[in-house]
């Protein structure tokens, strides 16, 4: 028995996997001082490129994301659009919310008030994953503020494990990362958002692994899952904004075929599929998904 708890103390001391320090990742990850902005008492990491009087796209990250993952799309979005980005309150370099509010209301609320801070009335809002639903669920509440949707392999219907109007259950082992997070273990779980693994980077994998390793951010990413309560689709039938789905054919974690649901819920929509390609398009294959969004946004 002594043993067995002694192998079990050595193990845990092994796997422990302690915050960075903020600073630390700061000079590591942002640009400077002007990267950050408070915005309804939290402290928001934001990049913000492009002609400031062109057309303005607001782009929102995944679980677990950051805005690093929409560099790929930056450069030829920013070349006729104001591109704003950022992230999420607890993930990436964004402070937790002071309030531990991580719901799609809060989210909501949060966005609106970032756009009257930078004097953007409307905007096309590009969302991936997680980021989709806050879009959708964004364009639903304030449908004056948005002028056209892109959903990149976007959440919101119920799935195995989530259920409409509860919360899902956050398991022992995902409530574990508080303290044990080890960087092989991270590389294994982003490998299954990849069609190709080999596309994945060290450099990619160490940034989310460090990101995710900031003051607060593994609380901020349980809190948020505890938070988690879908709506029922006929919200989507309220949506006037042209929408373009953008999905990758082998996405493992949010399944090409959901593209009906939302081809079927949304009055004005289209979709875009991308063969050979994972739950990340944006960071899988950058230069084949985002063409087809600077066409949609032409048109």
């Amino acid at each position: 028995m002594a043993l067995g708890a002694l192998l079990l103390a050595l193990a845990v001391g092994w796997l422990w996997t302690p915050d960075l320090d903020r600073a630390t990742l700061e000079s590591r990850y942002a640009q400077g001082p002007a990267d950050f902005t408070e915005v309804a008492g939290i402290r928001l990491h934001l990049r913000d490129s492009g002609p400031r009087d062109a057309p303005v796209l607001i782009l929102l990250h995944g679980f677990g994301g950051s805005l690093h993952g929409w560099e790929g799309w930056v450069p030829a979005l920013s070349a006729q659009h104001r591109v704003i980005r950022y992230d999420q309150p607890g993930a990436g370099l964004s402070a937790p919310d002071p309030t531990a509010t991580y719901n799609d209301e809060r989210g909501i609320a949060l966005l609106a008030a970032l756009m009257d801070q930078l004097g953007v009335r409307r905007a096309t809002l590009v969302g991936h994953s997680m980021g989709g639903r806050l879009a959708w669920r964004f364009a639903a509440a304030m449908p004056q503020r948005v002028d056209q949707l892109v959903l990149v392999a976007p959440d919101g219907f119920a799935s195995p494990g989530f259920s409409y109007g509860q919360p899902p259950e956050v398991t022992v082992a995902v409530q574990a990362m508080r303290h044990v997070l080890p960087k092989a273990l991270l590389r294994r779980s982003l490998a299954q958002a990849f069609a190709d693994p080999a596309a994945m980077t060290d450099a990619q994998v160490t940034r989310t692994h460090q990101l995710l390793l900031a003051p607060g951010a593994r609380d901020a990413m349980i809190d948020r899952m505890r938070q988690l309560v879908l709506l029922p689709p006929p919200i989507l039938a309220t949506i006037a904004a042209p929408t373009l789905l953008v999905w990758g054919e082998q996405d493992a974690m949010i399944p090409v075929a959901n593209a009906a649901d939302y081809l079927r819920a949304l009055p004005d929509a289209r979709l875009v599929t991308l063969p050979g390609v994972g739950h990340l398009p944006q960071e899988e294959a950058p230069a084949a998904s985002v063409a087809p969004v600077i066409a949609f946004l032409r048109d």
